[in-house]
């Protein structure tokens, strides 16, 4: 056997004998160290960052917010990778070599990689582990468990390495993620003993001290003990080893700051962040976003809007402008600056990649604006808008502002009822010579308006061809139209402005194919169309004249009247809108149904306003009015109406809770009834209704399961009653 051979096959041997994990000798000890750290755990650690890394592309800060102090949530961690064969267990079921087939995270990989290393390359002999890289799998092993919210695991781990690996240069760092697994599993007290311990050792590392601080700050939080957190905060701020965390913490400092009404430190807080080069441009754009919400003084305030007005002209500052406006916004309202402030807020919601909620806090302070100046029915479109843009719609901001809207939609829709037929019923009662007159001048109007419409489209047309009508020059391009870049743009606007998006066939012209006859070319249809524009005929067909329908038409306005009136005094507290409207309505003389209850608002209105008034309306339902529930009411005011056991439901009471659920305020209906029944007399003719109206609302927006036992209660407690029978029948057609 040549040498070469030899020195081979010998080398070939001492690598056999040296994989063995039972011999513990300076080889062995040495080669399983090195495939483990190497080998196995390097590939454990890829996995792991790729799916910290993941985890950090994934995750969305809500500044809006108090940020949490380890940027992290659960939630998020949905991201798998292709199903995977794997001989060894499943991780977190021990080591039993088996068999699965499931989709696996990074941080599955992760872990899967520690167990192999354990399991391949651990040297427990005389129980006593021999491969100094076996506590690096352990802690592998926890981590990954942590980011798989699989907590008891991770802490079974970090106890091993503790008990096994006293010494390890990780043991610190062990103990820290130990902690934090404790504070998921709401076991705060353990944690904060275990890293007190650990602060008291001297000679830390800064970035142990760091992490150690910054995880009690995290345990105090689930505590709500907010001095605590905030003192740990201000250590773990003091060094500058994990940069991005340093900036997370002083921003969640200055947050706290700001919560508790601090302002001065808040805004230190704040500016030592924007100080702070190393740290994350979003974090830095933020605090001086903050520094807005914490200025102290008027002139504070105004270097805070130049320095904002420097960060909009700065064009890194694109992905934040929505935020930035929003801000300048609101310190251009605290200085009563209220068209610059509508301006800024527009601004914001106009901003390229602007963020959702951003947009529901833009569109609340216009609308907050608009109804504050008593434009309820702009107020109303914002509120609207927030509900379309508003990702989570279960907040409780959220809710109140869908209440709000639901208020303004009830209020927009009766205003322009009164609107339109108030001017239905206006051109209704003029004479035909004025009516006619009317009508000649409007048409006049829409034909000068056209005209000037058209010669503006000629002098596009004009100017285009005059310029060649694009890049190409008029000798290669010719005088066609469709040549013309201008004028093609031009005919497909005014085409789809005059007959809108037609889909390509014949008679696209036509909405009912059905009409078109031999006789008649489209052509004349189209020329009829023209003339009908300006035929005074056309509009003189569209003025009702018989008498039902303009009693119809009274009819529409009177109710929305009183319905305005209700509205602005019960939901919008607005009395001069309230009485405006409540007073004209009698004035209209309405229907005999509505004089009573306008009577008695209007009593009740201008008693809260101390006016004498009050006086009027009062001597009004007692005379003529003397047997009706509110006559009884103003002569006895401690009464309640609700005790009068021969109530029907036009008793205010009831037609309170009914208009609720008119009005589609469910859950309202349910609080009022609540409220209500307990103040009834047993006996009382209104329990029966008002629970069946609660079964109903109940069915409205609950299931279907909460709605038959709604129903059901109704059936057996007033099963005589005639909202007892209809329950049971209600019932027993959703059961079928």
């Amino acid at each position: 056997m040549k040498n070469s051979q030899k020195i081979g096959f010998l080398g070939l041997l001492l690598l056999i004998f040296s994989c063995s994990t039972k011999k513990d000798a300076f080889l062995n000890r040495n080669y399983n160290a090195l495939t483990t750290q190497y080998n196995i755990l390097y590939n454990g650690g890829v996995a792991f960052n790729e799916g910290l890394k993941e985890i950090n592309s994934n995750y969305e800060d809500d500044f809006f917010e108090l940020l949490p102090i380890e940027p992290l949530s659960f939630e998020n961690i949905k991201f798998r990778i292709p199903m995977v064969s794997s001989s060894i267990g499943s991780p977190g079921k021990g080591f039993n070599n088996t068999t699965t087939e499931e989709p696996l995270t990074p941080f599955d990989i992760a872990e899967q990689k520690a167990v192999k290393a354990i399991q391949k390359h651990s040297m427990n002999i005389y129980g006593k582990e021999r491969n100094k890289k076996i506590d690096d799998a352990y802690l592998l092993l926890g981590k990954s468990r942590y980011y798989t919210e699989r907590f008891v695991p991770a802490i079974d781990a970090y106890n091993y390495i503790i008990a096994n690996y006293p010494n390890a240069s990780l043991i610190n760092e062990t103990k820290i993620w130990r902690a934090k697994a404790h504070i998921r599993i709401e076991n705060e007290e353990l944690a904060i003993e275990t890293l007190e311990i650990l602060l008291r050792k001297p000679e830390l590392p800064d970035f142990i001290r760091e992490e150690a601080n910054t995880t009690l700050a995290m345990a105090y939080t689930k505590m709500d003990s907010v001095h605590r957190v905030r003192k740990h905060l201000w250590e773990a701020t003091k060094t500058s080893k994990n940069t991005i965390q340093k900036a997370r913490n002083l921003f969640v400092l200055g947050q706290l700051y700001g919560l508790d009404k601090i302002k001065d430190t808040a805004s230190m807080v704040f500016q030592k962040l924007i100080n702070f080069k190393q740290a994350p441009y979003k974090y830095k754009i933020y605090a001086a976003i903050e520094l807005a919400k914490n200025s102290v003084s008027d002139s504070s305030s105004t270097a805070i809007l130049e320095r904002y007005r420097k960060l909009i002209k700065n064009r890194d500052n694109r992905p934040y402008l929505d935020g930035v406006y929003y801000q300048v916004a609101v310190l251009e309202q605290e200085r009563d600056s209220i068209n610059d402030a509508i301006l800024n807020y527009n601004k914001s919601l106009r901003a390229v990649n602007g963020g959702a909620k951003q947009k529901t806090y833009s569109y609340e302070k216009l609308a907050n604006l608009y109804f504050k100046d008593l434009d309820y029915v702009t107020a109303g479109a914002y509120y609207d808008s927030i509900l379309q843009v508003a990702k989570n719609k279960q907040t409780l901001r959220i809710k109140r502002i869908e209440r709000r809207a639901k208020n303004l939609k009830s209020l927009t829709k009766y205003e322009e009822i009164l609107q339109r037929n108030d001017s239905i019923l206006s051109l209704a009662a003029l004479p035909k010579d004025q009516l006619e007159q009317y009508f000649e001048a409007y048409i006049e109007k829409i034909k000068k308006e056209d005209e000037e419409l058209a010669q503006r489209k000629l002098n596009e047309i004009s100017f285009g061809s005059s310029f060649g009508g694009g890049t190409q020059s008029t000798e290669t391009k010719g005088k066609w139209y469709f040549y013309n870049v201008q004028s093609l743009g031009f005919g497909k606007g005014e085409f789809r402005r005059v007959w809108g998006s037609r889909p390509l066939e014949d008679n696209w012209r036509r909405s009912d194919k059905s009409i078109i006859t031999s006789d008649t070319t489209e052509e004349e249809i189209v020329i009829n169309q023209k003339i009908a524009r300006y035929e005074i005929s056309t509009y003189l067909a569209t003025v009702p004249s018989s008498e039902k329908e303009i009693d119809s038409l009274v009819f529409d306005r009177n109710n929305a009247l009183f319905e305005l009136g209700l509205i602005y005094k019960e939901q919008f507290k607005n009395r001069p809108k309230s009485i405006k409207n409540l007073e004209r309505l009698l004035a209209s003389k309405p229907n005999k149904e509505l004089i009573l209850p306008a009577n008695y608002h209007l009593y009740q209105l201008y008693l809260l306003s101390e006016n004498t008034k009050a006086a009027q309306y009062k001597n009004l339902i007692l005379n003529s009015y003397s047997d009706s529930p509110f006559a009884k009411i103003i002569l006895n005011p401690e009464i309640e109406l609700s005790k009068e056991k021969e109530v029907d439901e036009d008793s205010e009471v009831y037609e309170i809770a009914y208009r609720l659920y008119k009005d589609d305020f469910f859950e309202d209906v349910i609080c009022f009834i609540d409220m209500t029944i307990p103040t009834l007399e047993e006996g009382s003719i209104l329990m029966s209704k008002f629970e069946l109206l609660k079964a109903y609302a109940i069915g409205k927006y609950q299931n279907k399961d909460s709605y038959i036992a709604a129903l059901e209660k109704v059936a057996v407690d007033y099963s005589q009653t005639e909202q007892g029978k209809k329950a049971l029948e209600i019932m027993k057609r959703l059961k079928k």
